[in-house]
């Protein structure tokens, strides 16, 4: 008896009804740089504008590319039934990392992988990320979608997401600069962001025994809908920042709030020469950390270690423009905070004693 590519598990008649679903979501992220290629087999997308009026007349510029996921923050969406929000945070991952260049973000990615096509979870998906790709003022120019019923369990999915953007060499920012006497600024978190969820998992589900749809007074929210709260994209702000400093060079280092908490993601940067010494208590850790440490028992230590505390970027800026920069973050709708300064040392970021 013949068998068929249906038999095996992929129906191409409904995967070609998911395809038709997404044009729309990626046409609406178009710029007029992106060149329609609808059909084709890789996406086109113009460095610099045609016109001169919009003309970036780049000097030397320098393409910068990131790729990540977004963690087993994928198995909360896949539990709780809710996935139109977990591409934003998709997005957030890569275009947060390649913002620390001082870089434009231009297009943007996608690899979507299931065990079946399901035409109508794989909108919800690409709605995510056509949001986000909005809200980071990129464009959504291609993708890939799988179908492997042999690799995922049938309601698994995993997402991927590469970025890229441009940045004028004399405009780099790689923390360098940092000298003493720098002023940290720190940027709000919305939550967890997409970091440490196996261990707040832990905490939430194997210790504290709650349920996805259980109501948790403190946060005023279920547990799914405070872990599913969306990754902060800041691509408006940081190019708001520095598009308006386009002469001075007044931020000298930012850094994306992931994995390794504010202390590592901070020190990657940092000359050999300097420390950043952060203030404990110079921002409100938000309401859900808490909870979590409450429920796991975990110690400090840990927790500034995995997870954001509640800052979710940080710029590093020249001391007189701190304040202006602070009231700039804040006009953006973010909330800003000094929380620390740079200090001759041998390149570590710490806390005061």
């Amino acid at each position: 008896m013949a068998i068929t590519y249906k038999d095996s598990g992929v129906d191409l008649e409904v995967y070609e009804e998911s395809m038709q679903r997404l044009p729309k979501l990626m046409h609406r992220t178009f710029t007029p740089r992106v060149l329609r290629n609808d059909g084709g087999f890789a996406g086109l997308f113009a460095l610099d504008f045609s016109q001169k009026l919009f003309a970036r007349n780049y000097k030397q510029p320098i393409l910068v590319s990131g790729t990540d996921g977004v963690g087993t923050k994928l198995k909360v969406a896949i539990a709780a039934k809710k996935h139109s929000t977990i591409g934003i945070d998709l997005v957030a991952m890569c275009v947060n990392d390649i913002l620390c260049t001082g870089a434009e973000p231009l297009f943007f990615l996608d690899y979507v992988a299931m065990a079946k096509d399901d035409p109508t979870l794989l909108e919800h998906l690409v709605q995510g990320i056509s949001d986000g790709c909005i809200d980071a003022e990129c464009s959504l120019i291609g993708g890939e979608t799988a179908i492997m019923p042999d690799h995922y369990e049938l309601g698994d999915y995993e997402l991927a997401g590469f970025a890229v953007g441009v940045v004028d060499k004399q405009n780099i920012i790689s923390g360098k600069s940092v000298q003493p006497g720098d002023v940290i600024l720190g940027v709000n978190s919305s939550g967890i962001h997409s970091n440490g969820y196996s261990l707040a998992r832990k905490a939430i589900f194997d210790v504290g025994k709650h349920q996805l749809d259980s109501y948790i007074p403190e946060l005023q929210s279920t547990v799914a809908d405070a872990l599913l709260e969306p990754t902060l994209i800041y691509s408006r702000l940081t190019r708001s920042v520095l598009s308006h400093y386009k002469v001075k060079n007044v931020v000298h280092g930012l850094a994306h709030i992931t994995g390794g908490g504010l202390l590592e993601n901070t020190e990657r940067i940092l000359p050999e020469s300097v420390d950043l010494v952060f203030e404990r208590g110079s921002w409100p850790v938000l309401p859900v950390f808490q909870w979590i440490q409450k429920l796991g028992g975990i110690a400090d230590s840990e927790m500034e270690h995995v997870f954001n505390m509640g800052v979710g970027f940080v710029l590093i800026v020249r001391p007189f423009f701190a304040t202006s920069i602070q009231n700039m973050v804040k006009n953006l709708g973010f909330e800003c905070w000094p929380i620390g300064q740079a200090a001759q040392g041998t390149g570590k970021s710490r806390f005061a004693k």
